[in-house]
C-alpha cells in the first residue's frame, strides 16, 4: 500500500463526504505516477521493444507552425539533427492552436517573438540560432506565402528540401520580407491553397492524435520534446539508443548553464535591482523553480519580492487532460535534470492553497514569507504532505519555524486575495500569464526582463550579470 493510499484509507468517512477530497487524491495519484522514473524508462522499453518489433527507423515527428517564434528556432535546428543522429525525420505542418489548451493565443504569439529572440544567441549550431531584429508579428499574407512554399516541399517524397531551406524562408518570413520570399517561390513553387489546408489539417490531427497541442515540438517514442529547450533530453535519449554517429561529441543543444562568476567577484552593491517572482501555490513549474530563484537572487545580492497568484484553474482557466499530463510529465523530466527534489504530490488544488495564502501573508509579519511558500510548495510536491489537513498545514508552518498554535488564527484569512489579483493584473500587463514568471527590474523599478520559466533562470542570471557589469 502506497503512502497515498494509506492516507486515503484513513480519511475514508472523510473522503465519502468530500467529493473534493476524492477528487484531489485522484489527481495527486496520477501526479505521482507521471513523476515516476522507473514508469518512464519502462515506457520507454516498451516503445523501443514495439519500434524493433515493426522494423521501424528512429522515427521523430516534427510539428512546425510558421507563424510561431519557437518555431523558428526549431527549424534551425533540423539539419544538425538530421546529421548527427540517425533518425528519420517527419515534418508536420500546423496551425496555432486556439483551444482549451491555449489560455492566451495572442499574448503567446507575442511572447514566443520576445522570448524567441532573447534566447536565440545562446543556443548553438555552428554558431548562435538566430532571430531578426523585428518588434511585430509577419503580416498574412506572408503567411500564407511561406505556407505555401514549405507545403510544397512537403508533397515531395522526401523532407530534405524542408530541412535544407524552412530556417531560411522563416527568416524571410519573420523579417515580413516580401520579395524574398517570392523569390523562393518562384525557385521552388508553391502548394496550391486547398493542399495546404489539407496539410495543415493533416498536421493538426496528426498532433491531436498523439496527445499534444503546441507548435516546435518534437515527438518520439511516446515522449514530447518542446523546440530548443528541450532537445537536450531528446539528445540523451537518441544517444542511449545508440543513434549517435559522434558518440563522444557533446550535445548539440545543451541549456545554457547559470554562471555567477562575475556577479559574486563584483564589488559593486547589486541592491539597486529586484528580481520579481510571480508564483502559485499549486504549479509543478514553479514547486521546482522557487528555492532556485530565490538562490539566485540571493547569490547575486539583488533584492527579491515575491507575488503570489492564483493558479490558473482556481482563476477559471479550464485545463484539458493532454495539457496536464504534458505539464506533469516535463516538470518531473526537468526537476530531474536541475537535481530538484520532486513526485511525491499531494494535490493543493483549491481550500489548501487559499489556507497557504492565507498563511503566507502572516507570515510575513514574522519575515518567514519566503520559508513558508518554499515548506508548502516542497510538502505538496516533494513530500506528500496533505495540505487539507491541519496536521498538513502544521508541518509547513513548523518546518518554517513558525508557531503553529498563532498560525490556526490565519488560516481562514480572506484579506491576501485583492492582493494576488494585483499581481495577475501586473503580470499580465508584462505579457505574462502562467507561472513561474519573472521580472527584472532596476532601481527605478524600469523593466529590464519579464520572462516566464523555470526553464528561464539561466537568461535572468545572464541579464542580472550584464546590469552589474554596465554599472
Amino acid at each position: 500500500m502506497t503512502k497515498h493510499d494509506q492516507q486515503f484509507k484513513e480519511q475514508g468517512g472523510m473522503a465519502t463526504m468530500d467529493p473534493s477530497f476524492i477528487r484531489r487524491w485522484l489527481i495527486s495519484k496520477v501526479m505521482t505516477a507521471q513523476a515516476d522514473e522507473k514508469r518512464m524508462f519502462a515506457k520507454r522499453q516498451k516503445a523501443e521493444k514495439k519500434r524493433i518489433k515493426a522494423g521501424h527507423r528512429h522515427v521523430v515527428e516534427y510539428f512546425h507552425q510558421v507563424d510561431d517564434g519557437y518555431s523558428h528556432l526549431a527549424a534551425q535546428s533540423l539539419q544538425a539533427l538530421t546529421k548527427r543522429y540517425d533518425i528519420e525525420l517527419r515534418i508536420n505542418l500546423v496551425s496555432a492552436n486556439t483551444g482549451l489548451n491555449t489560455a492566451e493565443p495572442a499574448l503567446l504569439a507575442e511572447l514566443s517573438l520576445i522570448d524567441a529572440k532573447s534566447v536565440a544567441p545562446y543556443y548553438c549550431v555552428n554558431g548562435a540560432l538566430t532571430f531578426p531584429e523585428v518588434k511585430t508579428l509577419p503580416s498574412n499574407q506572408n503567411i500564407i506565402k511561406a505556407q505555401a512554399i514549405l507545403a510544397k516541399f512537403l508533397g515531395a517524397a522526401s523532407p530534405d528540401d524542408f530541412i535544407a531551406h524552412a530556417a531560411a524562408i522563416s527568416t524571410a518570413l519573420w523579417r515580413n520580407d516580401k520579395d524574398t520570399l517570392e523569390n523562393y517561390a518562384n525557385e521552388f513553387g508553391v502548394a496550391n491553397e486547398k493542399t495546404v489546408t489539407a496539410l495543415i489539417e493533416k498536421g493538426n490531427a496528426k498532433r491531436e492524435q498523439l496527445k499534444h497541442y503546441s507548435s516546435a515540438m518534437f515527438y518520439y517514442g511516446e515522449e514530447w520534446y518542446w523546440g530548443i529547450d528541450r532537445l537536450c533530453h531528446l539528445e540523451e535519449r537518441l544517444r542511449s539508443l545508440g543513434v549517435d554517429k559522434q558518440s563522444q561529441a557533446p550535445n548539440i543543444f545543451e541549456r545554457p548553464k547559470i554562471n555567477l562568476t562575475d556577479a559574486k567577484n563584483s564589488v559593486n552593491d547589486h541592491s539597486n535591482l529586484t528580481l520579481e517572482i510571480f508564483a502559485s501555490l499549486r504549479s509543478p513549474y514553479t514547486a521546482i523553480a522557487f528555492d532556485r530563484a530565490i538562490q539566485l537572487a540571493k547569490d547575486t545580492g539583488i533584492n527579491y519580492r515575491i507575488r503570489p497568484v492564483l493558479p490558473m484553474v482556481m482563476r477559471g482557466v479550464p485545463a484539458t487532460k493532454e495539457k496536464g499530463l504534458y505539464i506533469l510529465f516535463d516538470t518531473a523530466r526537468e526537476a530531474r535534470s536541475a537535481g530538484v527534489t520532486y513526485g511525491n504530490v499531494r494535490d493543493p488544488i483549491g481550500q489548501p492553497a487559499r489556507h497557504g495564502y492565507a498563511l503566507y501573508f502572516w507570515a510575513l509579519t514574522h519575515n518567514k514569507g519566503a520559508e513558508l511558500f518554499s515548506n508548502f510548495l516542497r510538502g505538496a510536491f516533494a513530500e506528500g504532505i496533505n495540505t487539507n489537513t491541519s496536521r498538513g498545514l502544521r508541518w509547513v508552518v513548523e518546518q518554517s519555524g513558525l508557531d503553529w498554535q498563532e498560525a490556526k488564527q490565519h488560516i481562514k484569512d480572506t484579506s491576501w486575495q485583492a492582493t494576488l489579483e494585483e499581481n495577475r493584473l501586473a503580470m499580465y500587463e508584462s505579457g505574462l500569464w502562467g507561472v513561474p514568471s519573472f521580472r527584472l527590474l532596476d532601481e527605478q523599478e524600469n523593466e529590464i526582463l519579464a520572462t516566464w520559466g523555470q526553464d528561464r533562470l539561466w537568461l535572468i542570471a545572464d541579464k542580472i550579470v550584464g546590469s552589474i557589469n554596465n554599472r
